[in-house]
């Protein structure tokens, strides 16, 4: 297990740090109600007093509900100020508009939810000449199971190196909510949905794989691909060059 004290310190060093090195003064996150962002929001506090919460519900009836008591509980806890912002009229009129002229795919209408988040963040941030913190930890990086361009967009991630048992160690280290650290890792996207069935493997599986490079089942496949096919969401694009 790692030294969370000697972690913390590292931490809130390192957003320190970032906020230094841009010539800015606060920090704009997405408080989702779920572990990742209860962490990132702690951190980010600690290391800077203008720390600002932003809860962004959109159609999911747990979005409203379970969610939100949770991010509000972690704000009221860690003294974090929160604000919300209703996507939800939002994504009504951007799919009306779209599919005018393109039926859409499953994939992508979960995925509008997310970036119209970034675009909240960072139209909050720079209004306020802050960064917008990142909350996705290493499992959902290894795996690719973010979003392009909305959760995996952010100026630092100060957990992108913590695989999810260690996010459960660091909240339950800093006292975070029961709740919080009990409550099954899910994006929120759509009613009943949580991360291991979506992905089709456990996080536990996930971290024996990127510890030793088999989950010990056949699920190990299910694992390669998935980082195989999302290569391209963890690199900056493509650029054409003459050298």
């Amino acid at each position: 297990m790692r030294d969370y004290a000697q972690e913390l310190k590292k931490r809130v060093a390192f957003i320190q740090f970032a906020l230094k090195d841009a010539h800015c003064q606060g920090i704009v996150y997405g408080n989702s109600g779920g572990k990742d962002s209860a962490l990132v929001g702690i951190l980010c506090k600690l290391a800077c007093e203008n720390t600002l919460g932003v809860a962004m519900p959109c159609q999911s009836s747990r979005n409203f509900g379970e969610d939100m008591v949770d991010a509000l509980a972690v704000a009221e806890q860690f003294h974090i100020e929160t604000v919300t912002v209703d996507l939800t009229e939002v994504k009504q009129a951007i799919c009306r508009q779209i599919e005018g002229v393109e039926t859409l795919s499953q994939p992508s209408l979960g995925n509008i939810a997310p970036r119209l988040r970034m675009t909240t963040l960072y139209a909050i941030a720079q209004t306020r000449g802050a960064l917008v913190a990142g909350t996705g930890n290493k499992c959902e990086r290894y795996m690719g199971y973010f979003t392009k361009w909305g959760d995996g967009a952010c100026d630092f991630n100060p957990i992108s190196d913590l695989t999810v048992t260690e996010i459960y160690e660091f909240l339950a280290y800093l006292q975070a909510p029961e709740n919080i650290i009990k409550k099954a890792p899910s994006a929120g996207l759509f009613e009943g949905q949580t991360d291991e069935d979506e992905m089709g493997v456990t996080y536990d599986e996930i971290e024996s794989y990127m510890a030793t490079g088999s989950c010990g089942n056949d699920h190990d496949q299910i694992i390669q691909r998935a980082h195989r096919v999302t290569e391209h969401k963890r690199r900056m694009p493509l650029i054409y060059t003459e050298d």
